[in-house]
Order: C-alpha cells, then sequence, then structure tokens
C-alpha cells in the first residue's frame, strides 16, 4: 500500500456513509408524501422521522465493539447490505406502525458504517490532518441528505414512495459494495484491549463531549427535519421549492464540515471551535424563529444559516471523541458518541412536532435554540486534548508512516 492509498479509504468511507445518510438525513424531503400516503398527524410524522434514531440506540455502540475485534470492512458489509435490504421493504409498509418499525430495523442495521468508516478514516490518518479527513468523511452526511433532497421528491411524484424507498434501499446496498470492495484495514494499527469497552464508559470527559454536542441536535433537526414541513405547511411552497431549501442547506453544509475540520487541524484544538460553533448556531436560530412570518426573501436565507451551521459542528465532536479514546478503540468511542446524539435524534423530531401542534412554530424554533446553549455550557468543561505526541499513550500513538 502506498501513502496515497489513504484517500482511497477516505473516498470508500465518505460513500458507504453518504449512501446511508441520504436515506437518515433525506428522509424528511418525503415527509409530504408520507403523510399523505399514511394519513398522517404532525406528531406521527415526528416519529416516522425520528424512528431511524430510534434503530440506531441499541446497535451504534455494539458495532463499534465489533468494528474494534473484526475490522470495519466486514462490519460496514453486513450492516448495509442488510439494512438497505430492509429500507427498500419500507415501501411496501402499509400503516404508521409497520412503517415505523422498518425504519427503525433498518436504522439498527445501518447504524454499522457510522462507527466503522470513522474508525477506517481514523486509523490511516494522523492528528496533522484527522480534522480535515473525518471532516471530509463527516461531509457525507449532508452529502447524502442533498442527494436525497434532490431526488426523493421526484421518485415520490412518479412511482410513490415505494420507488424512492426502492431508490434509497438499493443506494445504501451499494455504498457497502464499495467499502467492501475498497477498505483495507491500516497498517501496524494497535489491537483493541479487551478493557477497551469499560474503560471507554468509564471516561467522564468522553460523556461531557458526547453529551454536550449531542444538545446541538435540538437546532440541526429543527431544520434538517422541518423545513420542509414548515415551508410546505406553513408558508405555501410548493414540495418540490421547500424540499430545494433543504438540498441547498445540505450542499452548503458540505463545504462548512470540511473547512471547519481544517480549522481545527489549523488551530490545533476541536473543543474551542466547536463551542464557538454552537454559540453562534444558538444565536442563528433565534434569528429564524423571530423571522417565522417574514417575507420568503429575508427568512429563507436565515433558515438556510441556520441549517448549515446546524450540521458543521459534528465532524469536530467525531473526531475529538475518537482521539480522545486513541486509534485501538476509536470504534467504541465513536459508536459511544454515536449512540448519544440518536438518543436525541430519536427524541427531539416528536417532540419538537408536539411542541410546534401545541403552540406555534416560533415558539418551537426559539426552543430549539436552548439545545446549542446548554451543550456549550458543558463543553466548557471539556479540556482540549493533549496534541503533537505530549502525553500518549502506547494506544494513541500516531499512525505509522507507512499509514499515511
Amino acid at each position: 500500500m502506498t501513502s496515497r492509498y489513504r484517500w482511497t479509504i477516505l473516498a470508500a468511507g465518505t460513500t458507504a456513509q453518504a449512501s446511508f445518510s441520504a436515506a437518515l438525513i433525506g428522509l424528511p424531503a418525503l415527509a409530504p408524501a408520507l403523510r399523505t400516503q399514511y394519513d398522517l398527524t404532525l406528531g406521527e410524522t415526528g416519529v416516522v422521522l425520528g424512528a431511524m434514531s430510534l434503530g440506531l440506540l441499541p446497535t451504534l455502540y455494539a458495532w463499534g465493539l465489533l468494528a474494534d475485534r473484526i475490522g470495519e470492512r466486514a462490519v460496514i458489509v453486513l450492516g448495509l447490505a442488510t439494512g438497505g435490504v430492509v429500507l427498500a421493504f419500507a415501501g411496501e409498509t402499509t400503516s404508521f406502525g409497520a412503517l415505523v418499525a422498518t425504519l427503525a430495523l433498518a436504522g439498527a442495521l445501518g447504524a454499522s458504517v457510522n462507527s466503522a468508516s470513522g474508525r477506517a478514516v481514523m486509523g490511516w490518518f494522523e492528528e496533522d490532518e484527522r480534522g480535515l479527513a473525518l471532516g471530509i468523511r463527516q461531509a457525507a452526511v449532508p452529502i447524502g441528505g442533498a442527494i436525497a433532497a434532490i431526488t426523493l421528491p421526484l421518485l415520490a411524484s412518479v412511482g410513490g414512495t415505494k420507488l424512492a424507498f426502492a431508490a434509497l434501499g438499493g443506494g445504501v446496498v451499494v455504498g457497502g459494495a464499495v467499502a467492501g470492495v475498497l477498505l483495507r484495514e491500516a497498517p501496524h494499527r494497535p489491537q483493541a484491549a479487551t478493557s477497551g469497552s469499560r474503560s471507554v464508559l468509564r471516561d467522564g470527559v468522553l460523556w461531557l463531549l458526547a453529551g454536550g454536542s449531542s444538545f446541538y441536535l435540538t437546532a440541526q433537526i429543527a431544520i434538517a427535519s422541518f423545513v420542509v414541513l414548515f415551508l410546505h405547511g406553513h408558508r405555501g411552497l410548493s414540495t418540490h421549492a421547500a424540499a430545494a431549501v433543504l438540498a441547498v442547506v445540505n450542499l452548503l453544509a458540505i463545504g462548512t464540515r470540511i473547512a471547519a475540520g481544517r480549522w481545527s487541524d489549523r488551530t490545533r484544538t476541536r473543543i474551542a471551535p466547536l463551542r464557538t460553533v454552537g454559540l453562534a448556531l444558538a444565536t442563528a436560530t433565534v434569528v429564524a424563529a423571530a423571522l417565522v412570518d417574514a417575507p420568503l426573501a429575508v427568512l429563507i436565507p436565515a433558515l438556510i444559516v441556520d441549517g448549515v451551521l446546524g450540521f458543521s459542528w459534528n465532524g469536530l465532536s467525531f473526531t475529538a471523541a475518537a482521539e480522545r479514546a486513541g486509534a485501538a478503540r476509536s470504534g467504541a468511542a465513536l459508536g459511544f458518541q454515536q449512540t448519544t446524539l440518536a438518543v436525541v435524534g430519536a427524541i427531539v423530531p416528536p417532540a419538537f412536532a408536539a411542541l410546534v401542534t401545541a403552540t406555534s412554530w416560533r415558539v418551537a424554533f426559539a426552543a430549539a435554540a436552548v439545545g446549542p446553549i446548554a451543550g456549550v455550557l458543558l463543553l466548557r468543561r471539556v479540556p482540549e486534548a493533549t496534541r503533537r505526541g505530549a502525553g500518549r499513550t502506547p494506544e494513541m500513538s500516531a499512525i505509522p508512516p507507512a499509514a499515511r
């Protein structure tokens, strides 16, 4: 393997993650069609949109531990192959309960890629490139979301939600196949210690990091999951026009995730940029709440800025969690971090929808701004990791030159 192969690993991990994120993040583009087909209330729609995140909960950490034991390739291929088939089957369901159950199962299986693809990238890049590399890998989330936001309404208008789910499921299977062909284990990666699971779960700083960053999701989900429904139902935009706004958010977020990772490499910090983004996100969400009934020419740019900031922070949290644990335990650490996010990701959509129903869109958006503020307060207690070789344990040693 030459040093250039690390970019092939990054491309394979990014492709695999994007295929799953198209469903996990892009599903809101189908929300109006799903409401019509299944005769859903707004609250039931929130449950549907949170179903895949709910499915992630019991399996993310387990997939991460398994990746530490047997490697990323087998874990990703197994999870995406089975998850893609189940996701395609979601188009065959005829009831609210069956749809939610199928999406939850697809999420549980596809969750393999969340921990394993990040672990693969972590193993092939040294710390001075790792923020950029994991930022690119995390850009897979808005890449998948943008593709889904553009294509799903078109597919639904041609062949209904059945065709849309078939396309999503097929894409997930293809993503798993790409990973199976291209992924390789990093040279000389240290093996996970048998105590890795316990040490990750006992790391108080990792709990603060994962918990603090998870609060940012209240603002992210407000836009990512509900901007199509809000613009279509409250402001009267067509489904395609509303989905186009979500597509723009995802497209711009690709650049901000990469830029945030590079920023953290240059400043040699992960937590300080993460806190800065949190403050900006809270401010943007308050502004969006104040403008819910403003002219569209004012409102839509505000929603786009809010949405882009809402997507920009995850790579920083992802990288910090992986580096905190070290390469040998990065699968378990990323599984834990992603599980924490999934808990919030499963709770927020139905809670947000219920708040809209009980109050208004303005109140719900304003409430979503509280999450990033709480997250920043927690993250103030997280120390910046010692980097550039100081204080490394054997498990945290840099990847050798052969892996670069």
